[in-house]
């Protein structure tokens, strides 16, 4: 009988086409799943929460996998190991024994995400940011991101032809702050719809350039036409800041 666990990784997402495996790319999924089953010296393939879009970063991205140890946390140095082996670019974080039947993308209560834009060109944060070049008016950006708790279907922020079964998200809460030289947008929702964060983005960064009013924003969405919205965000800028699960499913014996 097999245990099944949580791993939570940080990742550069520079050079990688995303989380999940493709043929002919390389993803971290892949580089994770080679690197536990050298480790566990078992055949290791997780599932993750979601898949991310090329060159797109994560704090704390989570996947769960199934093995027949019945209890890593005994093992005190497979965290190391596991990092010792694993590239530069991605970092596991923690392991969580869970309950059999939770499921990394499935189980998720909500997903945070960061966008981070620099209002100053800096050579030293350019992998990781995106530099909009002139003011943006930060306040009437804050009213498009109210507008979002309004409404549940993003059609004019998602990527098309992306197979989605639903373009319906719930977001609990969005909102832009300044921090020294760089604006952060956090938006926290029960799901996204691929490029839904950066095609947000691309189109608030219109209404802080005054190209747009906060109302013609609320047009675009109401439109469900991704041809209305504004350009999608450069992916570097783009961080999987946290995903929350019930805490019943890491409550076990």
């Amino acid at each position: 009988m097999k245990t099944r666990y949580f791993i939570y990784v940080a990742f550069n997402g520079s050079r990688y086409h995303g989380w999940q495996v493709q043929p002919n790319s390389t993803s971290v999924q892949k580089i994770l799943n080679d690197a536990l089953s050298h480790v566990l010296r078992e055949k290791i393939c997780t599932t993750g929460a979601g898949r991310t879009d090329a060159g797109v970063n994560a704090f704390a991205f989570c996947a769960h996998f199934d093995c027949s140890v019945p209890d890593l946390s005994l093992r005190e140095n497979t965290i190391f190991r596991l990092n010792r082996i694993l590239p530069a670019d991605i970092a596991v974080l923690s392991i969580k024994r869970t309950a059999s039947d939770a499921h990394a993308r499935y189980s998720a209560i909500s997903r945070t995400y960061r966008y981070y834009i620099s209002r100053k060109k800096d050579p030293f944060s350019e992998q990781f940011r995106w530099y909009v070049y002139g003011n943006l008016d930060i306040c009437e950006m804050n009213k498009a991101a109210k507008i979002l708790l309004s409404h549940t279907d993003f059609t004019s922020f998602s990527r098309l032809h992306s197979g989605n079964k639903t373009n319906i998200c719930k977001i609990m809460s969005a909102s832009w702050k300044i921090e020294n030289d760089q604006l952060i947008f956090t938006i926290v929702a029960d799901r996204f719809l691929r490029n839904m964060v950066r095609a947000i983005v691309g189109t608030m960064v219109n209404v802080g350039r005054g190209k747009i009013t906060a109302g013609q924003f609320e047009e675009i969405i109401i439109a469900k036409d991704r041809a209305r919205a504004g350009m999608t965000a450069p992916a570097r800028g783009l961080f999987l800041a946290g995903i929350e699960y019930p805490e019943e499913l890491f409550q076990v014996e």
